[in-house]
């Protein structure tokens, strides 16, 4: 069954090329996104009519079902998701249709219990996507999950985890939503190294006190001021932390804040700090990671390196033994490099090769 699972989805890959894009009549049993059979990884926000809502990357939607075929309904233009079915191999789908869409992610399955995970690989600020459901066979449904990560990871990030140009080979490319891909990240493949969960609580161009190219006092919309809310720059919601407690947090934020010559490190080391304490007091019994990444010179590099160092160790000895350091080696460019000069799919397996090891032996797993 395994083998014939894997034909499937590989067979899927290839031919959902052709039907992504492809509006098809519901013709099955429709489950709704509220089905609690229905497992959600990440923050999501149910509208009226009873639809997910999201727009961080990686957010997944997880479901067992019976039956020989399962397709998805997702909004109009809600953009790229990548599926895995049974495990094998996963392969991206997309929602770019202007009408209602329902696209297949599997057929000629054998008869029986199977399992699929979706997970949203774009960022969704500007797309508003929206599940609406799974539509499985006539007479079949879902299943209780036989769910077995129970290990947890919150990666709080920006492009770099995002998946900012990864499928791209091109140091000169723009920002593409089909060259961005969370699941090719190193954030993505840690945890399936570690068979964890992953929250990604990250988005492109964001700082601790600075955004982008942002001015040197700092941005009005840093990740602390984005960061208590369910959607990203929506804050008609917060968030309920008590849905997703990780044993681990791994903070990835300072790229931006140094990423141009108008930068004051006092102001960031501070707004660190403050987020720091923000975090620690939502997740208070989680093992906390401040990473540097790979994108900065040496000098700024260097810079964030000593001001992580020290935060941490004044957490240390206050009593938070739980703060701890790792660093990404810096890209050179032999890996080759995604859009914009952001790490290519070979840098994150890289990064992952690094982060992974540390992360098993710092929680035991």
């Amino acid at each position: 069954m395994k083998t014939k699972s894997f034909i499937t989805a590989a067979l899927m890959s290839t031919v959902l090329t052709t039907w992504a894009s492809t509006t098809i009549s519901i013709e099955g049993t429709m489950n709704e996104a509220t089905n609690p059979l229905i497992n959600y990884v990440g923050r999501v926000r149910f509208t009226p009519e009873g639809w997910a809502s999201f727009n961080y990357p990686g957010t997944e939607i997880n479901a067992d079902f019976e039956g020989t075929s399962l397709r998805m309904s997702a909004s109009p233009m809600s953009g790229f998701f990548m599926v895995e079915v049974d495990g094998c191999k996963g392969f991206k789908v997309s929602f770019n249709s202007q009408t209602d869409s329902v696209v297949s992610l599997a057929t000629a399955l054998a008869p029986g219990r199977h399992s699929v995970r979706i997970a949203y690989c774009i960022e969704g600020l500007n797309r508003k996507p929206e599940f609406r459901g799974l539509i499985t066979d006539h007479g079949c449904g879902l299943l209780k999950q036989q769910n077995t990560r129970t290990r947890k990871i919150e990666f709080i990030g920006n492009s770099i985890t995002c998946g900012y140009g990864v499928e791209s080979s091109e140091k000169t490319d723009p920002f593409e939503e089909a060259t961005e891909n969370h699941y090719y990240t190193y954030a993505s493949i840690v945890s399936r190294s570690l068979n964890a969960e992953h929250t990604s609580i990250s988005r492109s161009g964001i700082g601790a006190y600075r955004n982008y190219d942002g001015p040197k006092d700092g941005s009005p919309d840093p990740m602390p001021w984005q960061y208590p809310y369910t959607l990203f720059n929506d804050h008609s919601e917060r968030w309920d932390f008590s849905k997703y407690q990780p044993q681990l947090v791994c903070i990835n934020i300072g790229t931006n804040d140094f990423s141009t010559d108008n930068y004051d490190a006092r102001k960031y080391e501070k707004a660190y700090r403050e987020f720091l304490s923000q975090v620690r007091g939502y997740y208070p019994d989680a093992k906390i990671v401040l990473l540097t990444g790979p994108m900065l010179g040496e000098k700024e590099n260097n810079k964030q390196k000593s001001i992580l160092d020290d935060i941490a160790n004044d957490f240390n000895k206050k009593g938070d033994a739980n703060i701890y350091r790792f660093d990404f080696t810096p890209q050179t460019g032999e890996l080759g490099y995604g859009a914009s000069w952001h790490p290519s799919m070979r840098q994150q397996q890289r990064m992952a090769e690094e982060l992974t090891p540390y992360l098993k032996s710092l929680m035991n797993w």
